[in-house]
């Protein structure tokens, strides 16, 4: 193995110049501001956890875990999402606060590539947990919360779509006997592989009314109607169950009037295998991979020993940023103060005072960049 050059960073990882880094913490202000006037309490998570614990909870693949020992030999991993984390703080120093808990936080999450240019190992991600309420008023809240913050990081077209987990399990279960055919099945639509999708289907070994249902799939998605098509190709059981709650969560979505920035997707899948419910993804104009995604996890704090049914939802920095139009406002006024040592005294109680109200930067030289204004204290005072 060669040595790295002195330039070069680990795969994946990157520096975050000052423009990029400004335009990013401008952004997270808005976001935080927004959550906590939903009630939402910022939470911070160590960045180590035990990969026995958190490690194993998270929907993260163990081949995209960062994983090191410590000193005791126990394997720990970097920080691979941030539900897991919380689900263990709600299960164990926040398990006697009052339910529902709503908490939101702000930070970096790390997941390993292979040797692909180009893609990040570690992101910003903010987002929300609203953990104990097993309503669909807490999905309401939820998904009207993420339109909420797209709007405040200065998104304006952007569309919520929206699925159900049991939907899609449920109408599979009904149609489809084998569950490898089913699996299979899965991954064409999470890949969006619709032309291997219809290819299996009429592969299948089932009657035809079946394989019609399940084309039928691949049309559900636009506006609210698509709930009634999606009823019509469901017996009973599972799969309308999933469709009777999103239409609920319809009716909630409306009293919140963000329903002009909701489509119903009920293709939509998610890899993340501890959803339980609704789930949903965030599109951007002009992005074509989501800026957002959450759903219902009623089973993961149970494997912290407490059983809080809860949702959430996460925002993709990265992509956020790619498109968000906002820009941190003007700094404040910037001068420039240069001195020699008989008047570094003077022009350093000069700088303290000025910066009450402008940004200011001393030297010895003429500076690079461009100032406001110039104040040459060498050997007398005055603007240039």
């Amino acid at each position: 193995m060669t040595k790295p050059l002195g330039f070069e960073k680990p795969l994946g990882m990157r520096d975050y110049l000052p423009e990029m880094l400004a335009k990013q913490r401008f952004v997270e202000e808005k976001l935080n501001t927004c959550m906590k006037r939903w009630g939402y309490q910022e939470i911070l998570t160590p960045t180590l956890e035990y990969y026995d614990t958190v490690g194993d909870a998270s929907a993260t693949l163990d081949s995209k875990l960062f994983k090191l020992l410590d000193r005791q030999g126990r394997t720990l991993v970097l920080r691979p999402d941030v539900t897991a984390p919380i689900a263990r703080v709600a299960s164990s120093l926040l398990k006697d606060e009052p339910r529902p808990l709503r908490l939101m936080y702000n930070t970096s999450v790390f997941r390993a590539q292979q040797n692909e240019a180009g893609r990040n190992a570690e992101f910003i991600q903010s987002g929300v947990e609203l953990i104990g309420d097993a309503t669909v008023e807490a999905d309401a809240e939820v998904i009207a919360l993420a339109v909420a913050s797209l709007q405040a990081a200065g998104l304006s077209q952007f569309k919520i779509a929206i699925g159900h987990v049991n939907f899609m399990e449920g109408l599979l279960e009904e149609t489809v006997p084998g569950v490898e055919q089913r699996e299979k099945l899965k991954e064409r639509l999470h890949n969006s592989d619709y032309v291997g999708f219809r290819q299996d289907v009429e592969a299948l070994d089932i009657p035809a009314d079946q394989k019609s249902r399940l084309h039928g799939i691949l049309k559900l998605r636009g506006g609210v109607e698509k709930l009634a098509e999606a009823e019509a190709l469901t017996i009973n059981g599972r799969a309308r169950k999933a469709v009777r709650n999103l239409q609920e969560l319809w009716v909630a979505l409306q009293a919140y009037e963000v329903t002009d920035y909701i489509i119903f997707d009920l293709n939509l899948l998610n890899n993340i295998n501890y959803y339980t419910g609704i789930l949903f993804e965030g599109y951007a104009a002009g992005q074509g991979w989501p800026v957002c995604g959450g759903g219902r996890y009623d089973q993961l704090l149970s494997r912290f020993g407490v059983d809080n049914p809860s949702t959430g939802f996460a925002i993709k920095m990265d992509r956020l940023l790619q498109t968000s139009e906002l820009q941190p406002p003007e700094e404040q006024r910037k001068i420039y103060i240069l001195f020699d040592q008989d008047s570094r005294t003077e022009a350093i109680q000069k700088a303290n005072e000025l910066r009450q109200d402008a940004i200011v930067v001393t030297g010895t030289q003429q500076p690079t960049t461009k100032f406001d204004a110039v104040l040459d204290m060498r050997g007398g005072n005055g603007y240039v």
